[in-house]
Protein backbone atom coordinates (compact mmCIF):
# COMPACT_ATOMS: atom_id res chain seq x y z
CA UNK A 1 0.00 0.00 0.00
CA UNK A 2 2.93 2.31 0.73
CA UNK A 3 4.34 1.70 -2.76
CA UNK A 4 0.90 2.27 -4.31
CA UNK A 5 0.56 5.65 -2.60
CA UNK A 6 4.08 6.81 -3.46
CA UNK A 7 4.45 5.58 -7.03
CA UNK A 8 2.68 4.19 -10.08
CA UNK A 9 3.52 0.53 -9.55
CA UNK A 10 -0.06 -0.52 -8.79
CA UNK A 11 -3.34 1.34 -8.06
CA UNK A 12 -4.51 1.50 -4.44
CA UNK A 13 -7.82 -0.11 -5.47
CA UNK A 14 -5.98 -3.23 -6.68
CA UNK A 15 -4.11 -3.54 -3.37
CA UNK A 16 -7.41 -3.30 -1.46
CA UNK A 17 -8.94 -5.97 -3.70
CA UNK A 18 -5.95 -8.28 -3.17
CA UNK A 19 -5.88 -8.06 0.63
CA UNK A 20 -9.61 -7.61 1.25
CA UNK A 21 -10.32 -7.11 5.00
CA UNK A 22 -7.03 -8.61 6.25
CA UNK A 23 -6.24 -5.35 8.10
CA UNK A 24 -9.44 -5.65 10.15
CA UNK A 25 -8.65 -9.30 10.90
CA UNK A 26 -5.14 -8.35 12.00
CA UNK A 27 -6.40 -5.52 14.24
CA UNK A 28 -8.92 -7.86 15.89
CA UNK A 29 -6.21 -10.38 16.76
CA UNK A 30 -3.57 -7.81 17.76
CA UNK A 31 -5.78 -5.64 19.96
CA UNK A 32 -8.40 -8.05 21.31
CA UNK A 33 -7.98 -11.78 20.90
CA UNK A 34 -4.26 -12.15 21.53
CA UNK A 35 -4.11 -9.75 24.55
CA UNK A 36 -7.06 -11.54 26.17
CA UNK A 37 -5.39 -14.95 25.76
CA UNK A 38 -2.01 -13.62 26.97
CA UNK A 39 -3.62 -12.13 30.04
CA UNK A 40 -5.36 -15.42 30.80
CA UNK A 41 -2.04 -17.32 30.43
CA UNK A 42 -0.45 -15.01 32.99
CA UNK A 43 -3.24 -15.83 35.48
CA UNK A 44 -3.48 -19.51 34.53
CA UNK A 45 -2.48 -20.80 37.96
CA UNK A 46 -5.48 -19.14 39.62
CA UNK A 47 -7.90 -19.08 36.66
CA UNK A 48 -7.20 -21.94 34.21
CA UNK A 49 -9.87 -21.06 31.64
CA UNK A 50 -9.98 -19.85 28.03
CA UNK A 51 -13.48 -21.04 27.01
CA UNK A 52 -15.15 -17.84 28.24
CA UNK A 53 -12.68 -15.67 26.29
CA UNK A 54 -13.32 -17.56 23.06
CA UNK A 55 -17.08 -17.43 23.62
CA UNK A 56 -16.95 -13.66 24.00
CA UNK A 57 -14.88 -13.05 20.86
CA UNK A 58 -15.92 -15.95 18.58
CA UNK A 59 -18.70 -13.99 16.77
CA UNK A 60 -16.07 -11.59 15.43
CA UNK A 61 -14.31 -14.47 13.69
CA UNK A 62 -17.06 -14.44 11.07
CA UNK A 63 -15.15 -11.61 9.42
CA UNK A 64 -12.97 -14.37 7.92
CA UNK A 65 -15.87 -15.18 5.62
CA UNK A 66 -15.32 -12.05 3.54
CA UNK A 67 -11.61 -12.82 3.23
CA UNK A 68 -12.35 -16.39 2.13
CA UNK A 69 -14.83 -15.28 -0.53
CA UNK A 70 -12.22 -12.93 -1.98
CA UNK A 71 -9.25 -15.31 -1.82
CA UNK A 72 -9.40 -16.85 -5.31
CA UNK A 73 -9.90 -13.45 -6.90
CA UNK A 74 -6.97 -12.05 -4.90
CA UNK A 75 -4.59 -14.78 -6.07
CA UNK A 76 -5.75 -14.23 -9.66
CA UNK A 77 -5.06 -10.50 -9.35
CA UNK A 78 -1.51 -11.12 -8.15
CA UNK A 79 -0.87 -13.43 -11.10
CA UNK A 80 -2.38 -10.99 -13.61
CA UNK A 81 -0.48 -7.95 -12.35
CA UNK A 82 2.76 -9.91 -12.10
CA UNK A 83 2.44 -10.81 -15.78
CA UNK A 84 1.56 -7.36 -17.11
CA UNK A 85 3.56 -5.10 -14.76
CA UNK A 86 7.32 -5.75 -14.27
CA UNK A 87 7.52 -3.12 -11.45
CA UNK A 88 4.74 -4.95 -9.59
CA UNK A 89 6.50 -8.27 -10.10
CA UNK A 90 9.73 -6.80 -8.79
CA UNK A 91 7.92 -5.36 -5.75
CA UNK A 92 6.40 -8.78 -4.94
CA UNK A 93 9.78 -10.49 -5.25
CA UNK A 94 11.37 -7.86 -2.97
CA UNK A 95 8.67 -8.34 -0.30
CA UNK A 96 9.00 -12.12 -0.50
CA UNK A 97 12.75 -11.90 -0.10
CA UNK A 98 12.81 -9.41 2.80
CA UNK A 99 9.60 -10.16 4.72
CA UNK A 100 8.27 -13.57 3.69
CA UNK A 101 11.33 -15.71 4.41
CA UNK A 102 11.57 -16.48 0.67
CA UNK A 103 8.10 -18.01 0.67
CA UNK A 104 5.57 -16.72 -1.87
CA UNK A 105 3.11 -14.03 -0.93
CA UNK A 106 0.31 -16.43 -1.89
CA UNK A 107 1.64 -18.91 0.69
CA UNK A 108 1.25 -16.37 3.48
CA UNK A 109 -2.15 -15.23 2.18
CA UNK A 110 -3.33 -18.82 2.62
CA UNK A 111 -2.68 -18.69 6.38
CA UNK A 112 -5.92 -16.82 7.27
CA UNK A 113 -7.88 -19.33 5.18
CA UNK A 114 -6.55 -22.12 7.40
CA UNK A 115 -6.95 -20.23 10.68
CA UNK A 116 -10.54 -21.11 11.63
CA UNK A 117 -10.13 -24.87 10.91
CA UNK A 118 -6.98 -24.79 13.04
CA UNK A 119 -8.85 -23.13 15.92
CA UNK A 120 -11.51 -25.82 15.68
CA UNK A 121 -8.92 -28.64 15.78
CA UNK A 122 -7.05 -27.04 18.69
CA UNK A 123 -10.25 -26.62 20.71
CA UNK A 124 -11.29 -30.22 20.05
CA UNK A 125 -7.92 -31.41 21.32
CA UNK A 126 -8.14 -29.05 24.31
CA UNK A 127 -11.64 -30.27 25.30
CA UNK A 128 -10.60 -33.90 24.86
CA UNK A 129 -7.68 -33.49 27.25
CA UNK A 130 -9.51 -31.47 29.90
CA UNK A 131 -10.10 -33.33 33.18
CA UNK A 132 -13.78 -34.04 33.85
CA UNK A 133 -13.77 -31.78 36.85
CA UNK A 134 -12.12 -28.84 35.02
CA UNK A 135 -13.86 -25.47 35.62
CA UNK A 136 -13.35 -24.68 31.91
CA UNK A 137 -15.15 -27.74 30.51
CA UNK A 138 -18.61 -26.20 30.04
CA UNK A 139 -17.28 -22.95 28.58
CA UNK A 140 -14.80 -24.78 26.36
CA UNK A 141 -17.51 -27.05 24.93
CA UNK A 142 -19.74 -24.02 24.22
CA UNK A 143 -16.77 -22.24 22.65
CA UNK A 144 -16.09 -25.26 20.44
CA UNK A 145 -19.71 -25.21 19.28
CA UNK A 146 -19.42 -21.51 18.42
CA UNK A 147 -16.17 -22.06 16.50
CA UNK A 148 -17.87 -24.88 14.61
CA UNK A 149 -20.63 -22.46 13.58
CA UNK A 150 -18.03 -19.91 12.46
CA UNK A 151 -16.35 -22.59 10.34
CA UNK A 152 -19.73 -23.51 8.91
CA UNK A 153 -20.36 -19.85 8.10
CA UNK A 154 -17.00 -19.64 6.34
CA UNK A 155 -17.66 -22.81 4.34
CA UNK A 156 -21.08 -21.49 3.37
CA UNK A 157 -19.47 -18.26 2.21
CA UNK A 158 -17.05 -20.23 0.03
CA UNK A 159 -19.85 -22.38 -1.36
CA UNK A 160 -21.94 -19.33 -2.16
CA UNK A 161 -19.03 -17.69 -3.95
CA UNK A 162 -18.37 -20.86 -5.95
CA UNK A 163 -22.07 -20.99 -6.88
CA UNK A 164 -22.01 -17.41 -8.11
CA UNK A 165 -18.79 -18.00 -10.05
CA UNK A 166 -20.23 -21.10 -11.74
CA UNK A 167 -23.45 -19.24 -12.47
CA UNK A 168 -21.55 -16.36 -14.03
CA UNK A 169 -19.59 -18.78 -16.22
CA UNK A 170 -22.89 -20.25 -17.48
CA UNK A 171 -24.29 -16.77 -18.18
CA UNK A 172 -21.18 -15.95 -20.21
CA UNK A 173 -21.74 -19.08 -22.31
CA UNK A 174 -25.28 -17.85 -22.95
CA UNK A 175 -24.31 -14.33 -23.97
CA UNK A 176 -25.23 -12.47 -20.75
CA UNK A 177 -28.81 -11.73 -21.84
CA UNK A 178 -30.52 -9.29 -19.46
CA UNK A 179 -33.65 -11.37 -18.89
CA UNK A 180 -31.59 -14.42 -17.94
CA UNK A 181 -28.86 -13.06 -15.65
CA UNK A 182 -30.08 -13.38 -12.06
CA UNK A 183 -27.71 -14.10 -9.14
CA UNK A 184 -30.50 -15.86 -7.22
CA UNK A 185 -30.72 -18.64 -9.84
CA UNK A 186 -29.25 -22.07 -9.27
CA UNK A 187 -28.13 -24.34 -12.08
CA UNK A 188 -29.54 -27.84 -11.49
CA UNK A 189 -28.48 -29.67 -14.66
CA UNK A 190 -27.15 -29.00 -18.14
CA UNK A 191 -26.33 -31.17 -21.12
CA UNK A 192 -27.08 -32.16 -24.73
CA UNK A 193 -30.41 -33.71 -25.68
CA UNK A 194 -32.22 -34.84 -28.82
CA UNK A 195 -35.39 -32.91 -29.76
CA UNK A 196 -38.03 -34.98 -31.60
CA UNK A 197 -39.71 -33.17 -34.47
CA UNK A 198 -43.46 -33.70 -34.81
CA UNK A 199 -43.28 -32.59 -38.45
CA UNK A 200 -40.74 -34.88 -40.09
CA UNK A 201 -40.42 -37.51 -37.34
CA UNK A 202 -36.68 -36.91 -36.95
CA UNK A 203 -34.38 -35.72 -34.16
CA UNK A 204 -31.93 -32.82 -33.83
CA UNK A 205 -29.41 -32.09 -31.10
CA UNK A 206 -30.15 -29.27 -28.67
CA UNK A 207 -28.67 -28.20 -25.33
CA UNK A 208 -30.58 -27.69 -22.08
CA UNK A 209 -29.80 -25.52 -19.06
CA UNK A 210 -32.19 -26.36 -16.21
CA UNK A 211 -32.28 -23.78 -13.42
CA UNK A 212 -34.39 -23.74 -10.28
CA UNK A 213 -36.91 -21.41 -11.95
CA UNK A 214 -36.57 -21.89 -15.72
CA UNK A 215 -35.49 -24.19 -18.54
CA UNK A 216 -33.36 -22.71 -21.32
CA UNK A 217 -33.67 -24.59 -24.61
CA UNK A 218 -30.57 -23.76 -26.64
CA UNK A 219 -28.63 -24.56 -29.81
CA UNK A 220 -24.83 -24.41 -30.13
CA UNK A 221 -23.68 -21.38 -32.12
CA UNK A 222 -21.86 -22.15 -35.36
CA UNK A 223 -19.47 -19.23 -34.85
CA UNK A 224 -18.75 -19.15 -31.14
CA UNK A 225 -17.76 -15.52 -30.71
CA UNK A 226 -18.70 -14.37 -27.23
CA UNK A 227 -21.58 -16.72 -26.45
CA UNK A 228 -21.28 -20.49 -26.87
CA UNK A 229 -25.05 -21.10 -27.13
CA UNK A 230 -28.05 -19.28 -28.49
CA UNK A 231 -31.21 -19.38 -26.38
CA UNK A 232 -34.16 -20.44 -28.54
CA UNK A 233 -36.75 -20.83 -25.84
CA UNK A 234 -37.33 -20.15 -22.16
CA UNK A 235 -39.88 -22.26 -20.26
CA UNK A 236 -40.81 -21.39 -16.68
CA UNK A 237 -40.60 -24.19 -14.11
CA UNK A 238 -43.74 -22.78 -12.50
CA UNK A 239 -46.59 -24.96 -13.76
CA UNK A 240 -44.24 -27.36 -15.55
CA UNK A 241 -45.06 -31.07 -15.87
CA UNK A 242 -42.77 -33.93 -16.88
CA UNK A 243 -43.57 -37.50 -17.82
CA UNK A 244 -41.89 -40.47 -19.45
CA UNK A 245 -43.09 -41.55 -22.89
CA UNK A 246 -43.42 -45.17 -23.98
CA UNK A 247 -42.33 -44.71 -27.58
CA UNK A 248 -41.16 -47.75 -29.55
CA UNK A 249 -39.76 -45.61 -32.39
CA UNK A 250 -37.80 -43.26 -30.12
CA UNK A 251 -36.66 -45.02 -26.92
CA UNK A 252 -35.68 -43.14 -23.76
CA UNK A 253 -38.02 -40.22 -24.48
CA UNK A 254 -39.78 -37.91 -22.06
CA UNK A 255 -42.14 -34.97 -22.30
CA UNK A 256 -41.55 -31.52 -20.81
CA UNK A 257 -44.79 -29.55 -20.76
CA UNK A 258 -44.61 -25.91 -19.75
CA UNK A 259 -46.91 -22.93 -20.05
CA UNK A 260 -44.90 -21.55 -22.99
CA UNK A 261 -44.07 -24.74 -24.90
CA UNK A 262 -44.17 -28.54 -24.81
CA UNK A 263 -41.09 -30.52 -25.88
CA UNK A 264 -40.58 -34.19 -26.73
CA UNK A 265 -36.98 -35.02 -25.80
CA UNK A 266 -34.86 -38.14 -26.25
CA UNK A 267 -31.93 -39.12 -24.02
CA UNK A 268 -29.07 -41.37 -25.07
CA UNK A 269 -29.89 -44.04 -22.49
CA UNK A 270 -32.48 -44.95 -19.89
CA UNK A 271 -30.06 -43.89 -17.15
CA UNK A 272 -29.65 -40.46 -18.71
CA UNK A 273 -33.41 -40.12 -19.19
CA UNK A 274 -34.02 -40.95 -15.53
CA UNK A 275 -31.38 -38.41 -14.49
CA UNK A 276 -33.13 -35.69 -16.49
CA UNK A 277 -36.56 -36.61 -15.12
CA UNK A 278 -35.16 -36.54 -11.58
CA UNK A 279 -33.59 -33.13 -12.20
CA UNK A 280 -36.88 -31.76 -13.49
CA UNK A 281 -38.67 -33.29 -10.52
CA UNK A 282 -36.26 -31.57 -8.13
CA UNK A 283 -36.84 -28.23 -9.84
CA UNK A 284 -40.62 -28.65 -9.76
CA UNK A 285 -40.60 -29.76 -6.12
CA UNK A 286 -38.52 -26.76 -5.13
CA UNK A 287 -40.80 -24.39 -6.98
CA UNK A 288 -44.09 -25.78 -5.78
CA UNK A 289 -42.84 -27.14 -2.43
CA UNK A 290 -44.92 -30.25 -2.54
CA UNK A 291 -44.00 -33.69 -3.82
CA UNK A 292 -47.41 -34.33 -5.41
CA UNK A 293 -46.71 -31.68 -8.06
CA UNK A 294 -44.79 -34.17 -10.16
CA UNK A 295 -46.31 -37.30 -11.65
CA UNK A 296 -44.82 -39.71 -14.12
CA UNK A 297 -47.58 -40.95 -16.37
CA UNK A 298 -47.11 -43.92 -18.69
CA UNK A 299 -49.23 -43.39 -21.79
CA UNK A 300 -49.84 -45.41 -24.94
CA UNK A 301 -47.17 -46.24 -27.50
CA UNK A 302 -47.92 -42.94 -29.21
CA UNK A 303 -47.11 -41.03 -26.02
CA UNK A 304 -49.91 -38.48 -26.42
CA UNK A 305 -51.92 -36.77 -23.75
CA UNK A 306 -54.87 -34.44 -24.10
CA UNK A 307 -54.93 -31.15 -22.23
CA UNK A 308 -57.55 -30.73 -19.58
CA UNK A 309 -60.28 -28.34 -20.71
CA UNK A 310 -59.33 -25.71 -18.12
CA UNK A 311 -55.73 -25.74 -19.42
CA UNK A 312 -56.68 -25.14 -23.07
CA UNK A 313 -54.86 -22.06 -24.29
CA UNK A 314 -53.04 -21.61 -20.98
CA UNK A 315 -50.45 -24.35 -21.53
CA UNK A 316 -48.60 -25.31 -24.69
CA UNK A 317 -49.98 -28.66 -25.93
CA UNK A 318 -48.06 -31.74 -26.98
CA UNK A 319 -48.29 -31.92 -30.76
CA UNK A 320 -49.46 -35.22 -32.24
CA UNK A 321 -46.79 -36.36 -34.71
CA UNK A 322 -47.66 -36.14 -38.39
CA UNK A 323 -46.81 -39.79 -39.07
CA UNK A 324 -49.29 -41.02 -36.44
CA UNK A 325 -52.36 -39.89 -38.36
CA UNK A 326 -53.59 -40.36 -41.93
CA UNK A 327 -56.76 -38.27 -41.64
CA UNK A 328 -57.91 -35.01 -40.05
CA UNK A 329 -58.55 -35.60 -36.36
CA UNK A 330 -61.65 -33.37 -36.53
CA UNK A 331 -63.49 -33.96 -39.82
CA UNK A 332 -61.92 -37.41 -40.41
CA UNK A 333 -61.15 -36.71 -44.07
CA UNK A 334 -57.91 -38.32 -45.35
CA UNK A 335 -54.88 -36.12 -45.88
CA UNK A 336 -53.14 -35.66 -49.21
CA UNK A 337 -50.17 -33.60 -50.34
CA UNK A 338 -52.15 -31.15 -52.49
CA UNK A 339 -55.71 -30.39 -51.41
CA UNK A 340 -55.76 -31.52 -47.77
CA UNK A 341 -52.48 -30.91 -45.99
CA UNK A 342 -51.60 -31.39 -42.33
CA UNK A 343 -51.71 -28.53 -39.81
CA UNK A 344 -51.43 -28.45 -36.03
CA UNK A 345 -53.93 -26.78 -33.74
CA UNK A 346 -51.87 -24.59 -31.41
CA UNK A 347 -54.38 -25.06 -28.60
CA UNK A 348 -54.95 -28.84 -28.43
CA UNK A 349 -52.06 -30.14 -30.58
CA UNK A 350 -54.28 -32.21 -32.92
CA UNK A 351 -53.28 -32.75 -36.57
CA UNK A 352 -56.07 -31.20 -38.62
CA UNK A 353 -56.74 -30.11 -42.18
CA UNK A 354 -56.76 -26.51 -43.40
CA UNK A 355 -60.54 -26.32 -43.42
CA UNK A 356 -60.81 -27.44 -39.79
CA UNK A 357 -58.04 -25.08 -38.62
CA UNK A 358 -59.01 -21.91 -40.48
CA UNK A 359 -59.55 -20.04 -37.23
CA UNK A 360 -57.53 -17.71 -34.97
CA UNK A 361 -57.72 -17.37 -31.20
CA UNK A 362 -55.64 -15.69 -28.52
CA UNK A 363 -53.56 -18.17 -26.52
CA UNK A 364 -52.49 -17.19 -23.03
CA UNK A 365 -49.30 -19.30 -23.11
CA UNK A 366 -48.12 -17.34 -26.17
CA UNK A 367 -48.62 -13.90 -24.68
CA UNK A 368 -52.26 -13.69 -25.89
CA UNK A 369 -51.12 -13.57 -29.52
CA UNK A 370 -53.44 -14.91 -32.22
CA UNK A 371 -52.67 -18.51 -33.20
CA UNK A 372 -54.11 -21.03 -35.65
CA UNK A 373 -56.61 -23.29 -33.86
CA UNK A 374 -59.18 -25.92 -34.82
CA UNK A 375 -62.90 -25.21 -34.83
CA UNK A 376 -63.62 -26.93 -31.49
CA UNK A 377 -60.89 -24.98 -29.69
CA UNK A 378 -61.97 -21.75 -31.38
CA UNK A 379 -65.52 -22.15 -30.06
CA UNK A 380 -64.28 -23.00 -26.56
CA UNK A 381 -61.71 -20.18 -26.37
CA UNK A 382 -63.77 -17.39 -27.94
CA UNK A 383 -67.35 -18.40 -27.20
CA UNK A 384 -68.30 -17.77 -30.83
CA UNK A 385 -70.69 -20.27 -32.40
CA UNK A 386 -69.89 -21.43 -35.95
CA UNK A 387 -72.61 -23.08 -37.99
CA UNK A 388 -71.27 -26.19 -39.72
CA UNK A 389 -72.69 -28.00 -42.71
CA UNK A 390 -71.56 -31.19 -41.02
CA UNK A 391 -73.84 -30.66 -37.99
CA UNK A 392 -76.11 -33.56 -37.20
CA UNK A 393 -73.84 -36.08 -38.90
CA UNK A 394 -74.23 -39.44 -37.15
CA UNK A 395 -71.18 -41.20 -35.86
CA UNK A 396 -70.62 -44.32 -37.94
CA UNK A 397 -69.36 -47.66 -36.70
CA UNK A 398 -65.84 -46.89 -37.92
CA UNK A 399 -65.71 -43.43 -36.27
CA UNK A 400 -64.07 -44.54 -33.06
CA UNK A 401 -60.72 -42.88 -32.38
CA UNK A 402 -57.79 -45.29 -32.32
CA UNK A 403 -56.31 -43.79 -29.15
CA UNK A 404 -59.74 -43.82 -27.49
CA UNK A 405 -60.46 -47.50 -28.13
CA UNK A 406 -56.84 -48.55 -27.58
CA UNK A 407 -57.03 -47.27 -24.03
CA UNK A 408 -60.00 -49.59 -23.40
CA UNK A 409 -59.14 -52.63 -25.48
CA UNK A 410 -58.80 -56.37 -25.08
CA UNK A 411 -55.73 -56.18 -27.30
CA UNK A 412 -54.13 -53.61 -29.60
CA UNK A 413 -50.85 -53.35 -31.50
CA UNK A 414 -49.32 -52.88 -34.91
CA UNK A 415 -49.79 -55.77 -37.37
CA UNK A 416 -49.33 -56.28 -41.08
CA UNK A 417 -52.29 -57.35 -43.25
CA UNK A 418 -50.99 -59.35 -46.23
CA UNK A 419 -52.64 -59.29 -49.66
CA UNK A 420 -54.07 -62.44 -51.27
CA UNK A 421 -50.76 -63.73 -52.69
CA UNK A 422 -48.95 -62.95 -49.39
CA UNK A 423 -46.27 -60.95 -51.23
CA UNK A 424 -47.33 -57.43 -50.36
CA UNK A 425 -48.63 -56.12 -47.04
CA UNK A 426 -50.12 -53.06 -45.35
CA UNK A 427 -49.11 -52.11 -41.82
CA UNK A 428 -51.78 -50.74 -39.53
CA UNK A 429 -53.02 -50.37 -35.97
CA UNK A 430 -55.34 -53.22 -34.94
CA UNK A 431 -57.73 -53.05 -31.98
CA UNK A 432 -60.35 -55.31 -30.35
CA UNK A 433 -62.28 -52.88 -28.07
CA UNK A 434 -63.64 -53.94 -24.71
CA UNK A 435 -67.03 -52.37 -25.50
CA UNK A 436 -67.21 -54.12 -28.91
CA UNK A 437 -65.26 -57.35 -28.31
CA UNK A 438 -66.54 -59.27 -31.34
CA UNK A 439 -65.16 -56.79 -33.90
CA UNK A 440 -61.59 -56.14 -35.08
CA UNK A 441 -60.96 -52.48 -36.01
CA UNK A 442 -58.12 -51.58 -38.37
CA UNK A 443 -56.63 -48.07 -38.38
CA UNK A 444 -53.98 -46.68 -40.69
CA UNK A 445 -52.17 -45.05 -37.74
CA UNK A 446 -52.42 -45.16 -33.91
CA UNK A 447 -53.93 -41.66 -33.58
CA UNK A 448 -56.47 -41.82 -36.42
CA UNK A 449 -59.97 -40.84 -35.39
CA UNK A 450 -61.67 -43.28 -37.76
CA UNK A 451 -60.97 -46.91 -38.64
CA UNK A 452 -60.75 -47.71 -42.34
CA UNK A 453 -61.89 -51.33 -41.91
CA UNK A 454 -63.77 -53.46 -39.41
CA UNK A 455 -63.99 -57.27 -39.39
CA UNK A 456 -66.79 -59.01 -37.43
CA UNK A 457 -64.90 -61.91 -35.82
CA UNK A 458 -67.84 -64.13 -34.84
CA UNK A 459 -67.71 -67.48 -36.70
CA UNK A 460 -64.18 -67.10 -38.07
CA UNK A 461 -61.54 -69.78 -37.64
CA UNK A 462 -58.06 -68.79 -36.49
CA UNK A 463 -55.23 -70.69 -38.16
CA UNK A 464 -51.52 -70.80 -37.39
CA UNK A 465 -49.17 -70.63 -40.39
CA UNK A 466 -45.69 -71.91 -39.41
CA UNK A 467 -43.05 -70.29 -41.60
CA UNK A 468 -39.43 -71.23 -42.14
CA UNK A 469 -38.48 -67.62 -42.92
CA UNK A 470 -39.19 -66.49 -39.34
CA UNK A 471 -42.34 -64.58 -40.31
CA UNK A 472 -44.99 -64.79 -37.60
CA UNK A 473 -48.09 -65.44 -39.74
CA UNK A 474 -51.66 -66.45 -38.87
CA UNK A 475 -55.04 -66.34 -40.62
CA UNK A 476 -58.72 -65.64 -40.15
CA UNK A 477 -60.85 -67.80 -42.43
CA UNK A 478 -64.60 -68.14 -43.05
CA UNK A 479 -66.52 -69.33 -46.16
CA UNK A 480 -63.75 -68.54 -48.59
CA UNK A 481 -62.92 -65.17 -46.96
CA UNK A 482 -59.32 -65.28 -45.70
CA UNK A 483 -57.27 -62.59 -43.94
CA UNK A 484 -53.53 -63.18 -43.40
CA UNK A 485 -51.71 -61.27 -40.66
CA UNK A 486 -48.05 -60.92 -39.71
CA UNK A 487 -46.98 -60.05 -36.14
CA UNK A 488 -43.62 -58.64 -35.08
CA UNK A 489 -42.92 -61.43 -32.59
CA UNK A 490 -44.08 -65.00 -31.96
CA UNK A 491 -45.41 -64.01 -28.54
CA UNK A 492 -47.52 -61.21 -30.05
CA UNK A 493 -48.83 -63.59 -32.71
CA UNK A 494 -49.95 -66.12 -30.08
CA UNK A 495 -51.73 -63.42 -28.10
CA UNK A 496 -53.62 -62.24 -31.17
CA UNK A 497 -54.58 -65.79 -32.07
CA UNK A 498 -55.98 -66.38 -28.57
CA UNK A 499 -57.86 -63.06 -28.53
CA UNK A 500 -59.35 -63.58 -32.00
CA UNK A 501 -60.31 -67.19 -31.23
CA UNK A 502 -62.23 -66.08 -28.13
CA UNK A 503 -64.03 -63.34 -30.08
CA UNK A 504 -64.80 -65.76 -32.92
CA UNK A 505 -66.37 -68.11 -30.37
CA UNK A 506 -68.50 -65.29 -28.92
CA UNK A 507 -66.59 -65.03 -25.61
CA UNK A 508 -66.75 -61.36 -24.63
CA UNK A 509 -64.90 -61.26 -21.29
CA UNK A 510 -61.06 -61.21 -21.07
CA UNK A 511 -59.05 -64.18 -19.95
CA UNK A 512 -58.61 -64.43 -16.18
CA UNK A 513 -54.82 -64.36 -16.39
CA UNK A 514 -54.87 -61.46 -18.83
CA UNK A 515 -53.84 -58.06 -17.46
CA UNK A 516 -56.23 -55.18 -17.98
CA UNK A 517 -53.68 -53.13 -19.89
CA UNK A 518 -53.33 -55.51 -22.82
CA UNK A 519 -52.51 -52.69 -25.20
CA UNK A 520 -49.37 -51.70 -23.28
CA UNK A 521 -48.28 -55.35 -23.13
CA UNK A 522 -48.78 -55.73 -26.87
CA UNK A 523 -46.49 -52.77 -27.43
Amino acid sequence: MKEAKNGKTVPEEVVKMIFSNISSIYQFHAKFFLPELQKRMEDWSCNPRIGDVIQKLAPFLKMYGEYLKNFDKAVELITTWSEKSPPFQELIHDIQRKVCANLTLQHHMLEPVQRIPRYELLLKDYVRKLPPESPDRDDAEKALEMIFMVAKHSNAAIAEMERLQNLWAVYQRLGLEDDIVDPSNELIKEGPIQKISTRNNSTSEKYLFLFNNMLLYCVPKVIQVGAEFQVHLRIDVDGMKVRELNDTQFPHTFLVSGKQRTLELQARSEEEMNAWIKAFQDAIDRKEKRSESFKTVHGLETGTSELKTEELGRRAPQWVRDNLVTMCMRCKEPFNAITRRRHHCRACGYVVCGRCSDYKAELQYDGNRLNRVCLECYVFLTGHVVLEDREGKHRGILEKGAAEVSGRSLLCSSLQLLDKNSKGSTRGWFVIPQDDPLVLYIYAAPQDVRAHTSIPLLGYQVKDLPQGDSRHLFQLAQSGQVYTFQADTEELKQRWMRAMARSAAGITHPEEDEDEDSCDEAE
